[in-house]
C-alpha cells in the first residue's frame, strides 16, 4: 500500500493525477496557473447537493467526503477521496445543480478550475482530451462496479472491500500490515458500504475477532490483507 497523503508542490499534484495524467510540464505549469487555491477545515463544506457548479476541485492534500440525502432524509456516502483525486467533473463540462455535498474530512487544501478556464485550457492542448476521457470512464466503471455491489455482495464483503479500497489510497505500511487513518464515524462508514451500522459493527467485530483487523477510533489497522481479499471477492 502507498500512502497518498502529504506535501507537494502543487505543480506536481497536476501530472500525478489520473484526470491529468500524461501532460508535460509545461502544460501542467500552465494548467496550474488557471488555478486557485481553496483550503478546508476539518468539517467545512465545499459545496451542498443543488448548489450550483461550473467548476472542478483538484485535491492537495486532505480527505473529501462526498454524500447525498434522499427525499425522506436517509443519508448515503457515496466516496472518500484524497490527494490527487477530483471532485466536481461532472458540472465542469456540464454546469449545473451539483449532485453530492462534499465536505472536508480532514484539513485539505485544494486547486479549483473553472468551466470557462478548462475550455480555453483543452484548445490548447486538445492532447489532453484523451486522459479526461480516460478518467471519466474509470470514474463511471467504478461507479458501476459500486452498484453491483450493493446487489450481488453481502455486507460484509462489502465492508472488506470499502476497508481495502482505503488502505489502498489512504494506508501507510507498518510492520504488521497497513495502517489507515480514515477520519470516518461508525455511521459514515456504514453509508459507504450501503448498509446499517449495526450490521456494519457486526462485520467489523467479527474481522477483529478473527485478527484480520484492529479497529482504532477513526482509523483501522489490517492485519490481514489476504483473508480481507478473499472475503471481498
Amino acid at each position: 500500500m502507498n500512502p497518498r497523503q502529504g506535501s507537494t508542490d502543487n505543480s506536481n499534484t497536476i501530472p500525478a493525477s489520473g484526470l491529468f495524467a500524461g501532460i508535460d510540464g509545461d502544460q501542467a505549469q500552465r494548467l496550474r496557473d488557471l488555478m486557485a487555491v481553496q483550503r478546508l477545515a476539518r468539517g467545512k463544506v465545499l459545496f451542498r447537493e443543488g448548489d450550483e457548479g461550473d467548476r472542478l476541485y483538484l485535491i492537495q492534500s486532505g480527505m473529501i467526503k462526498l454524500g447525498r440525502t434522499s427525499p425522506d432524509g436517509r443519508e448515503s456516502l457515496l466516496a472518500v477521496l484524497g490527494r490527487g483525486e477530483f471532485i466536481g467533473e461532472l458540472t465542469l463540462f456540464d454546469p449545473g445543480p451539483r449532485t453530492a455535498t462534499a465536505t472536508a474530512v480532514t484539513e485539505s487544501e485544494l486547486l479549483e478550475l473553472s468551466h470557462d478556464a478548462i475550455g480555453e485550457w483543452l484548445d490548447q492542448n486538445p492532447a489532453a482530451s484523451k486522459h479526461l476521457l480516460q478518467e471519466l470512464a474509470h470514474r463511471l466503471r467504478r461507479t458501476n462496479e459500486a452498484v453491483t455491489d450493493l446487489v450481488f455482495a453481502d455486507v460484509p464483503g462489502r465492508v472488506a472491500k470499502a476497508l481495502l479500497d482505503l488502505a489502498d489510497r489512504f494506508g501507510e505500511d507498518a510492520a504488521d500490515g497497513v495502517h489507515v487513518t480514515h477520519g470516518l464515524t461508525q455511521e459514515e462508514l456504514a453509508h459507504l458500504v450501503g448498509a446499517s451500522r449495526e450490521t456494519v459493527n457486526k462485520a467489523l467485530a467479527e474481522f477483529a475477532a478473527r485478527n484480520w483487523i484492529r479497529l482504532e477510533g477513526r482509523s483501522v489497522h489490517l492485519l490481514d490483507i489476504e483473508r480481507l481479499t478473499r472475503r471481498a471477492a
